[in-house]
């Protein structure tokens, strides 16, 4: 019998595609772009290798590339049809459960499957850093904490990878909002693995969440040779960089940083990097920023993604692109064919029916109504979800771009009220955000107080000076 470098079972292998296997999980948990290649080599070694086969279809998933995971789907279908999967190891065959119920859609059950694996497995770091994923595509704040911290107990200082354990339960931390101890937790991640980037994107985390903007761009810059390059997040970091700076009340870099980084000519095409470009780019329209042509591109981009109803987190940022690039028709076909596909023979264990039918759908047409100036229509769709959206993925920061959206609508369809309690909610959680203590002027301003409306001005200019 074999065992993987965390001392985990395998069915019996050749141990050249065991250590191409262990290499393989080494850049899942860094990132890095190698991964697939190491996996590939295990597989020609070894093509029955039963983790194998199931890591490659986690690798499917995900990148939430609708036609990777079609294939993955089809590979594994192929793999278990063809296999004796009696002979397997219990552990083995929950993977390929596991990894089952993924490449369905199935995320809810999938995710359940591996916090399962990992009681009885807790050394188990594939079905770990799977599972993390899979907790931050359904949101769920509460698993992301609890699945890692649960078996942190059966990993020692002498780990190799206890710095990327650290590094997800620290990302858990502080989607909990548990700043103080995520930071702490991700730090030291980062003294046992400098280039562990998720730590780092646990920590810039940290920083967005309580405003520390100057520190989180000296946090980057000080880092930069260990996140920039080489990995599957540099462009997510570069992402949270410019939200620093926004913060900071630049709007010049942030688009230079976009036309460098987040999306250009050589850019590979990834969903998962194209949803940055449009966040960011949304955040400078709301706030009235011309980014010129760069829409029109971006949108063309999102054409690929978006045949196939897979993740309406995704659907919700081309949609963002559709209407940047004033292709409002594009992305009215995009809303209607989601509506069409929720009102047809639906299967109810695909997570994203859920999502879209309870928040994906009525974001994207919020955000079309929003681009057509309706902006109590927009109002009417997003107030009534606005504290449930997390049920479609993403970070605290990336669905801030939902509540920026509904404050700038109720703004603008005078609905002051309403945006006076969301601007108090902003200050409740981050006091420290010069966005929100400009909202606050906008807002009571407009309700007659200008001393108010001055001295909150005076606030966000404190905080951008450092004060």
């Amino acid at each position: 019998m074999s065992v993987d470098q965390h001392g985990n079972a395998l069915t019996d292998a050749d141990p050249a595609a065991v250590a191409a296997y262990d290499a393989a999980v080494d850049h899942l948990l860094h990132f890095r772009s190698e991964v697939g290649d190491l996996l590939s080599a295990a597989l020609t070694v070894e093509p029955g290798l039963a983790m194998g086969r199931a890591m490659e279809a986690y690798l499917g998933v995900l990148g939430t590339e609708p036609d990777d995971v079609a294939a993955a789907r089809e590979s594994l279908t192929s793999y278990v049809a063809a296999t004796d999967t009696s002979g397997l190891l219990p552990r083995e065959r929950q993977h390929l459960a596991a990894a089952g119920a993924l490449v369905r859609g199935d995320l809810v059950s999938g995710g359940r499957l591996l916090r399962a694996l990992v009681v009885e497995h807790p050394r188990d770091a594939l079905a770990l850093a799977v599972g993390h994923q899979v907790d931050f595509f359904t949101a769920d704040a509460v698993a992301l904490r609890d699945r890692v911290g649960g078996v942190l107990g059966a990993w020692t200082e002498d780990d190799e990878h206890l710095g990327q354990l650290l590094g997800m339960h620290a990302f858990g931390l502080e989607e909990c909002g548990l700043y103080g101890r995520s930071e702490d937790v991700g730090l030291r991640a980062l003294e046992l693995d400098p280039t562990d980037v998720w730590a780092l994107h646990a920590v810039a985390h940290t920083y967005e969440m309580q405003g520390r903007f100057a520190e989180g761009i000296a946090f980057l810059d000080a880092r930069a040779d260990d996140w920039q390059q080489g990995n599957f997040l540099n462009v997510h970091n570069w992402w949270h960089y410019c939200l620093y700076l926004l913060e900071a009340g630049d709007t010049r870099r942030p688009l230079e940083i976009y036309d460098a980084v987040l999306h250009h000519a050589g850019s590979a095409g990834l969903a998962m990097e194209m949803l940055d470009a449009a966040a960011l780019l949304w955040r400078l329209r709301l706030e009235g920023q011309d980014s010129g042509q760069r829409w029109v591109a971006l949108a063309d981009a999102w054409d690929a993604k978006v045949a196939v109803p897979l993740y309406s987190f995704n659907d919700m940022h081309a949609v963002m692109a559709y209407l940047g690039a004033d292709r409002l028709a594009d992305a009215e076909r995009l809303v209607d064919s989601r509506s069409r596909w929720l009102a047809g023979d639906v299967d109810p264990s695909v997570t994203n029916v859920t999502m879209a039918r309870e928040v994906g759908l009525p974001v994207a047409r919020a955000l079309v109504a929003f681009a057509r100036e309706d902006y109590e229509g927009a109002v009417e769709l997003l107030a009534p979800i606005r504290s449930r959206v997390q049920l479609f993925g993403g970070s605290h920061a990336q669905r801030d771009a939902v509540q920026r959206t509904l404050l700038e609508a109720a703004i603008r369809a005078g609905r002051l009220d309403l945006a006076q309690t969301l601007v108090s909610e902003r200050l409740g959680v981050n006091p420290c955000s010069p966005y929100s203590w400009l909202k606050r002027a906008t807002v009571v301003q407009a309700l007659g107080d200008e001393v108010g409306a001055d001295l909150a001005r005076t606030q966000a200019t404190v905080l951008r000076a450092g004060r």
